[in-house]
């Protein structure tokens, strides 16, 4: 890797006083200190769009992520969140997070868009072709990013309408199928090409490597994982993406009043929250780990209690019980507890003696799914998404489809056309004050329970206002506040007015790793080592307090933005 100067003392933060920055240095400050958009698989600019809504900008809110993220109202409405737990204004002491994926939904809202948001391309026309096979979240990301840069895109989807999962998978009542359509129409508005009905095998994938430049598979996990079960095969006894396959295709199946789901992933949520919907007395999820192991947050779980349905945790599946007519009439359930195996990892172990049947209509298996395994022999295919990574969430698969896209456009173009680089430029004030972080974080509002049918969407939105107040309590980390100690004169008025104990410390020196990127300090203990003010940014909360009070302006502040963008 390339190896960048720096412009300016490494006790600074970055590696430049302004401008663009491209050492190890600024894309260090920028994935410590914006936490949130490190943890997005899609590096959305969370912050910026953040401070749009606080603004009442939501159209640019929008196209903030609709660059970044290709589905903003979708993901307003079903993303799992990883930024959220990593938001400093979750950290000890700070509140909770803010409510990231609900200002994402606002943006769409609120945008007031007459027709589809057009981006601009980023290159020419390159005369290169692309097949993508599979019309889910990670095929349409690459093929939107592949055709903004220039090439010609074709989609070939199985099903009679692309969006994967987002149409088939997902229920309607967590996401509208007007709003998937909407944006995956702006993908095709962008250029891209699709040709549904097209179910690819062995051959024609061949085929499609001798007509386009490159073929992405993306073709996701749609092959049932069931479980070493004796009872299996009895009537009743369904996959659970089958299940919500079928009733988001229309049917409305008769499930009775006794349901068991069994899993803790988003499928076996879906269909449990579905089987109430559908009529049943008695749903319950049955998961064989902790609580603490299940891979959704507790955002997917706390409807089971509006909607009646229970969740058990650490029993485990031991039979499928015959009524004698062929049909299930009973699980039978173990009680577990976590061990470690031998590399360490917690494991459910079966407790002897604690087995119980739990009786039951209809048996859904929430037990994942896997990828098909007809392409794998073929070379030269780049693969995406879930059918390379298994089964995940929709901004995992968006993210690693432009990932691919990256590839795929390294390799026909025969180079990297794209940098990163970060962009410090100098700024007044960020607005933000001590009591923005007292304000308690914001609840979606819902429709009533008596009013949730199979297709009624259960959140209905943050109003405008409380949009806004909601994207005011983020601390805007891409604001960084520095102390120039050159022009220090020690006179504390900083320190007597910090809102946090450790935002400003005296310190003896900075502690640097081998690429000059600052990893800590060394307090001061007393005046002789007292050799500069540092200005943490860990705990800074970007409220400006100091700058007030600073009589020789020796704090400066900037905003810092992280841009992957075609080279020069």
């Amino acid at each position: 890797m390339k190896q960048f100067p720096l412009q300016q003392p490494p006790q600074y933060a970055l590696s430049i006083p302004d401008g663009e920055g491209r050492h190890a240095k600024d894309l260090h400050w920028m994935a410590q200190n914006v936490p949130c958009r490190a943890a997005c698989p899609a590096d959305t600019d969370i912050p910026g769009y953040l401070d749009a809504v606080r603004h009442g900008d939501h159209a640019e809110a929008y196209r903030i992520n609709l660059r970044d993220n290709i589905f903003p109202a979708v993901l307003g409405r079903t993303c799992t969140r990883p930024c959220e737990p990593a938001c400093r204004h979750g950290w000890d002491g700070l509140g909770e997070p803010v409510a990231i994926c609900f200002s994402k939904r606002s943006a769409d809202d609120f945008m007031q868009a007459s027709g589809p948001v057009l981006l601009d391309p980023l290159f020419p026309a390159s005369g290169k072709t692309v097949a993508v096979v599979g019309g889910g979240a990670s095929g349409l990301a690459a093929a939107r990013e592949l055709t903004l840069w220039g090439h010609a895109v074709t989609v070939f989807e199985a099903h009679s309408e692309p969006g994967g999962l987002m149409i088939q998978g997902i229920p309607e009542f967590r996401l509208p199928r007007d709003i998937v359509r909407r944006e995956v129409s702006q993908i095709a508005a962008q250029g891209v090409t699709f040709n549904c009905g097209q179910a690819i095998d062995t051959d024609r994938l061949k085929t499609l490597q001798q007509d386009f430049d490159a073929v992405i598979l993306a073709a996701g996990t749609h092959e049932p994982s069931l479980p070493d079960l004796p009872g299996i095969g009895l009537n009743g006894v369904h996959h659970g993406l089958t299940f919500l396959k079928a009733v988001n295709a229309g049917e409305r199946p008769d499930i009775g009043n006794d349901v068991i789901v069994i899993g803790g992933g988003f499928t076996a949520v879906d269909c449990a929250r579905m089987a109430r919907r559908l009529g049943a007395a008695n749903v319950g999820m049955y998961y064989r780990r902790s609580h603490a192991e299940m891979y959704i947050g507790e955002h997917e779980l706390h409807q089971f209690k509006t909607e009646g349905v229970t969740a058990r945790f650490n029993v485990a599946p031991l039979e499928i019980l015959d009524d004698g007519n062929g049909a299930v009439r009973a699980v039978r359930f173990a009680q577990t507890r976590m061990v470690a195996d031998p590399s360490g990892r917690p494991r459910p172990e079966i407790i002897p003696g604690t087995e119980t049947e739990i009786p039951c209509d209809t048996l859904l298996l929430g037990t994942g799914q896997k990828a098909a395994d007809w392409w794998q022999n073929l070379p030269g295919l780049h693969i995406a998404g879930d059918a390379l990574n298994g089964p995940g969430s929709l901004i995992d698969a968006i993210g690693h489809g432009k990932t691919v896209a990256r590839d795929v456009d390294r390799a026909l173009m025969g180079a990297d056309r794209f940098e990163t680089v970060v962009v410090a430029e100098d700024a007044k004030t960020t607005g933000r004050t001590r009591d923005l972080d007292a304000l308690p974080r914001l609840v979606m509002p819902e429709r009533a329970p008596a009013d949730r049918g199979v297709t009624d969407e259960v959140e209905t939105g943050l109003s405008k206002a409380d949009s806004a107040e909601e994207a005011s309590r983020c601390y805007l980390c891409h604001y960084k506040f520095e102390i120039d100690n050159d022009l220090c004169i020690y006179c504390d008025r900083c320190l007597q007015v910090k809102p946090v104990d450790n935002c400003i410390v005296k310190v003896s020196d900075l502690i640097y790793d081998a690429q000059d990127r600052i990893t800590g300090y060394i307090p001061s203990t007393n005046t002789r080592n007292y050799n500069r003010l540092h200005l943490d940014q860990n705990e800074c909360i970007r409220c400006g307090a100091c700058v007030e009070v600073c009589p020789v302006e020796c704090i400066t502040l900037q905003k810092v933005t992280q841009v992957t963008r075609p080279k020069a």
